[in-house]
């Protein structure tokens, strides 16, 4: 009987932290390349360039288009995230201990994930705008102009990810919040905190870099910043009778690398 309550303690607990990891943990992993089951130590992703079309003679060779290729490593990284669970505990209060240490571990996990994409959207090598100010219409569209000048593709795979401090500013913007400009299914409170605007998703995030009051905010396309995924979340339970309790370790294996710095965009702001 004893074994039968461990195995089910383990499976139900593995589930909890996979479903919440899933659905509350990163935020950015959809929005980069995601390359999944890696094997060994790191992957590598390619840098494709400009392609250039010419004219042939008749009966001539067509010309090659001599497109760049550059690859990028992707160091994988181990992570983990791991807690105790009283056997007695449990019986001891009215919430559910399993689920708010398979939530903790989750969002531990989620929050490592996003944060190791951030990172790399330091590499921008363009930056809009002053840092004496918020995130304003102007500001916003002058990335929108560096991304077109670089001719970074608006195919529906651009993203935004702002401090709430910014996404109140937004918030502001008539063209962003009002639905006489965006129409009503687009309003930014429909449902999740994201909107479209502009041909980007803009994603509110607590995770990025503050330093001396101002907020770094990126815009950025899909390919221009890659995830690498060797294990995703795993967890192992194990039973320590000295101390009559489990010890719950979750734990993962990612990394991410910048693919093309001129796909991302610096907005920095400053938060009062």
């Amino acid at each position: 009987m004893s074994l039968s309550i461990t195995q089910s303690f383990i499976k139900n607990f593995e589930a909890l932290v996979h479903i919440n990891y899933q659905q509350m943990g990163a935020k950015l992993r959809p929005t980069v390349r995601t390359k999944d089951n890696v094997i060994g130590a790191s992957t590598t992703f390619q840098r494709v360039g400009k392609g250039t079309a010419s004219t042939k003679a008749r009966h001539g060779k067509v010309p090659v288009m001599n497109v760049d290729h550059a690859p990028v490593e992707c160091v994988l990284q181990d992570f983990y995230a791991g807690d105790w669970i009283d056997r007695l505990d449990e019986l001891k209060t009215n919430i559910n201990e399993q689920q708010v240490v398979a939530k903790a571990g989750a969002y531990a996990l989620g929050r490592k994930t996003d944060e190791l994409i951030i990172a790399q959207f330091a590499g921008a090598t363009a930056s809009v705008g002053v840092d004496t100010d918020g995130l304003t219409k102007t500001k916003a569209l002058a990335a929108f102009e560096t991304l077109g000048e670089v001719d970074v593709p608006d195919d529906g795979q651009r993203f935004a990810v702002v401090g709430w401090k910014q996404w109140s500013e937004l918030l502001n913007i008539p063209e962003f919040g009002n639905a006489d400009y965006v129409g009503d299914d687009e309003l930014p409170w429909k449902g999740s905190q994201a909107k479209r605007w502009l041909g980007t998703l803009w994603i509110p995030h607590s995770g990025l870099p503050l330093e001396a009051g101002v907020r770094s905010c990126f815009w950025y396309h899909k390919t221009a910043v890659a995830h690498a995924c060797g294990s995703d979340v795993q967890t192992d339970i194990s039973w320590h009778g000295d101390r009559a309790a489990h010890f719950v370790n979750n734990m993962m294996s990612q990394g991410a690398c910048l693919i093309d710095a001129a796909g991302v965009v610096k907005m920095p702001c400053r938060e009062a």
